[in-house]
């Protein structure tokens, strides 16, 4: 048996169909604005507080990086070969041979030093090529390999803004190994030098002037400089 087909009014109150207001789509889009507006803020800030922290990373990380490569080489400095020559007098009242590589200059801006780089027998004798040093140049830390002056910090990233070397000396006597103990102030009375340098390092971010580190490190040069001989 068929079942009569359902009849659906098309006219009367109930079946027109209203749509949004002028004024509900107003409201609608302004809260949606505001939606958008804030989220796009939010947006904003993670985004440089992130290019900052990138910034703040790399600014410590070079600075680091160039402090450390000074530290080593500098450890280095007045290495000699033949520094067993610096402890041997041939007779009793003579002068031991001095050290090649003794001179170590450090201020503002420039650090200089020397040591052997002789694979086999030392010749005694500093050369051009074992002459070593950090300086600063510009905005940019540099490093002499002995050549050339080679830049250890990205100057488009990190801007140095100082640079110094404060040298320290500390003499103690090795006159109480001597036939004839002697102290210092004798003259001729041998003495070892052990020297330090305390370097400082600042420098601040190329892309916010107020992200500023600065590192300090003290350096003990391993080779220590004796001078003088046993008194007669």
């Amino acid at each position: 048996m068929l079942k009569p087909a359902l009849h659906v009014r098309t006219n009367g109150p109930r079946a027109i169909q209203r749509g949004f207001s002028i004024l509900e789509l107003l409201v609608g889009v302004a809260v949606g604005m505001v939606v958008i507006g804030g989220a796009s803020m939010l947006f904003a800030q993670n985004l440089t507080g992130s290019r900052l922290l990138l910034a703040e990373a790399r600014l410590n990380e070079d600075l680091r990086n160039a402090a450390d490569l000074l530290t080593r080489d500098l450890r280095r400095a007045g290495y000699w070969g033949n520094a067993i020559k610096g402890t041997i007098a041939e007779g009793v009242g003579s002068v031991t041979p001095s050290n090649p590589y003794r001179t170590t200059s450090g201020a503002d801006n420039t650090l200089a030093y020397t040591f052997s780089r002789e694979a086999g027998a030392d010749d005694d004798t500093a050369s051009a090529e074992e002459a070593f040093g950090f300086r600063l140049n510009g905005s940019a830390l540099e490093m002499y390999d002995g050549s050339n002056w080679v830049e250890i910090t990205d100057k488009t990233s990190v801007t140095v803004t100082k640079f110094s070397v404060t040298p320290s000396e500390q003499q103690i006597s090795l006159g109480d190994t001597c036939p004839t103990v002697c102290n210092i102030g004798v003259p001729g009375c041998p003495v070892a030098t052990v020297r330090s340098y305390a370097v400082l390092l600042e420098g601040q971010s190329t892309r916010d002037a107020n992200l500023k580190r600065s590192l300090r490190s003290t350096v003990r040069v391993r080779n220590d400089h004796v001078t003088g001989s046993c008194p007669a």
